[in-house]
């Protein structure tokens, strides 16, 4: 069986981080050995969903966590039994399952109980009421299963099992003081018992060893309505026997039942079962129907998640619970952050201006072609991150990749990066928090959190009447998220310029390393379009160099 590794991009993911992680994930699959899966972690924003449409590729789907959950298990995939099913059936298939234990469910698979083999062996040594048949309302057909019996007489209507279980290995004119109404009795072939018997209008009458049954006993037991069946046992075993055809509905645990989800994570399940003594819980999918059982050896057995990062390289910007995976791969374009590893891994970072260039560059290394639809949402992150080049992240590299890419993907560049864009950049219908959200990044410089987040547009007047509402949440950003900066990058494609709106501390500071004067918390930066190259890298040497001082 093929290993299964994530591949996933940043939090609030722009087309470059989605793409990449789509393009790698087929790179890796090509290769055969492994299950790759592109995975995002937040929503697809406007730009990236028209790059998908466009060219007819599904979205990642969305994760919300790396740590391990009960469905990433190999837990005992077990088929639950329903209450009406005897000890003896339920022993075997734990025995034949190797299982202390098995689910219980109903008509529609819910959770009913559960039984172990605990349960019924105390049930069966502790068995020496004689009417626990009718008590836990053992079925004929049971009893016929468990004894191994064939049906000589069956009534349409049967009688219920409400008498006492007796053996009769006394003289007839004995046996008649012992014998009740609907009692079941188990008798060998003489004649004279059975009579007794039927005349007591018992419920029940088993016939041991395979002997046969006359006639005129049968067609007595069918004017009383009394079944008959024969088993090939001894009177001993079939005594000993027949306690096992009781329904596990009779003592399966129903109440303060402990069971988990397939979505329960395993650190939260290692803390339940430290608390209870159970040997195996029931797991039970979203609609509350049984999949299997878990125990302490799966939590113990369990293999760390497999995970490759594109288009970052830095933990806040990382998927929740990150530091209990198994990270195999970076491949980025971003300054070098804070994810470590435990052992060495394949690490990719290039100075260029999309990480889809370094992942086209990947094929074509490995005399690989992508797909013609691959091609294209490779082409379309280059064209989004580079801004078609206008971008001082963009390089040399970053156009022969495109040029490559356009040719596969038989994709007019210009006509296309006019429509993307165009469609990426409409704030028509978004929120304050929407803009401060969809294009979001953290970075840590000097133990100092800030928060920076960046809007595209072709319009940039169409923000004033917002602008109040945006300094509102950023300062409200700052107060419950603990950042001593948020940064809003109004960047407006076609003047290649960016305002910058600062709310929190230093603001002066990072607007002096722009050589600019902050006024209601924003200045003008022409020719700034990269947050990456242009805004962290000097806002880092201003709060650094304030720090030495």
């Amino acid at each position: 069986m093929n290993e299964t590794i994530y591949i996933t991009g940043h939090k609030n993911p722009d087309s470059d981080s989605i793409c990449s992680a789509l393009a790698y994930a087929e790179y890796k699959n090509g290769n055969g050995n492994i299950n790759a899966i592109p995975v995002r972690l937040g929503k697809i924003n406007r730009e990236t969903k028209f790059i998908l449409d466009y060219f007819g590729v599904e979205a990642p789907k969305a994760l919300d966590t790396i740590r391990l959950s009960v469905e990433d298990l190999h837990f005992d995939k077990i088929a639950p039994i329903t209450p009406d099913i005897s000890f003896r059936m339920a022993l075997e298939l734990m025995k034949k399952n190797n299982l202390n234990s098995i689910p219980v469910v109903g008509d529609k698979e819910e959770l009913l109980g559960i039984v172990t083999i605990s349960d019924i062996i105390q049930a069966y040594i502790d068995v020496w009421d004689n009417t626990i048949l009718g008590k836990s309302k053992a079925s004929i057909d049971n009893i016929i299963d468990t004894l191994s019996a064939k049906p000589i007489y069956i009534p349409d209507q049967i009688k219920e099992f409400n008498g006492k279980l007796l053996v009769l290995a006394m003289e007839p004119n004995t046996v008649s003081n012992y014998i009740d109404k609907d009692d079941i009795v188990i008798c060998g072939n003489r004649k004279d018992i059975q009579n007794s018997a039927l005349e007591k209008d018992i419920s029940l009458m088993i016939v041991t060893g395979n002997l046969d049954v006359e006639d005129d006993i049968i067609k007595k037991a069918k004017s009383k309505n009394i079944a008959i069946i024969s088993t090939p046992h001894d009177t001993f075993t079939t005594s000993r026997l027949i306690p096992q055809s009781i329904p596990v509905d009779y003592v399966m645990t129903k109440k303060n039942l402990v069971l988990f989800d397939l979505d329960d994570l395993v650190d939260d399940v290692k803390a339940k079962m430290s608390q209870t003594r159970y040997r195996s819980y029931p797991v039970t999918d979203n609609t509350n129907r049984v999949v299997g059982l878990i125990s302490r050896y799966h939590l113990i057995s369990s293999k760390k998640k497999k995970i490759i990062l594109v288009d970052h390289n830095e933990r806040s910007q990382s998927i929740d619970g990150l530091e209990e995976a198994e990270i195999l791969e970076i491949i980025d374009h971003h300054r070098v952050a804070d994810v470590f590893t435990g052992t060495p891994i394949y690490f990719r970072n290039e100075p260029v201006g999309s990480t889809a260039t370094v992942i086209a560059s990947i094929f074509f290394e490995n005399g690989r072609r992508p797909s013609k639809k691959i091609a294209g949402i490779l082409a379309a992150a280059i064209i989004s991150d580079t801004l078609l080049f206008k971008s001082p992240t963009a390089t040399k590299t970053d156009k022969v990749m495109l040029k490559r890419l356009e040719k596969i993907a038989n994709l007019n560049v210009k006509e296309f990066a006019m429509e993307m864009f165009k469609e990426g950049t409409s704030l028509i219908g978004k929120t304050p928090d929407q803009l401060l959200s969809e294009d979001f990044k953290v970075f840590t410089i000097d133990e100092q959190k800030i928060g920076i987040a960046q809007v595209y547009t072709m319009d940039p007047e169409s923000l004033k009447d917002m602008k109040a509402d945006l300094l509102s949440l950023m300062q409200k950003r700052i107060e419950t998220e603990g950042y001593t900066t948020f940064i809003l990058m109004l960047t407006d494609i076609f003047e290649q310029a960016s305002e910058m709106i600062v709310v929190g501390e230093n603001k002066e500071l990072i607007a002096k390393s722009f050589d600019k004067q902050i006024k209601n918390n924003s200045f003008y930066a022409k020719g700034v379009l990269s947050r990456k190259k242009q805004v962290v890298p000097p806002i880092t040497s201003a709060i650094t160099n304030l720090e030495e001082i």
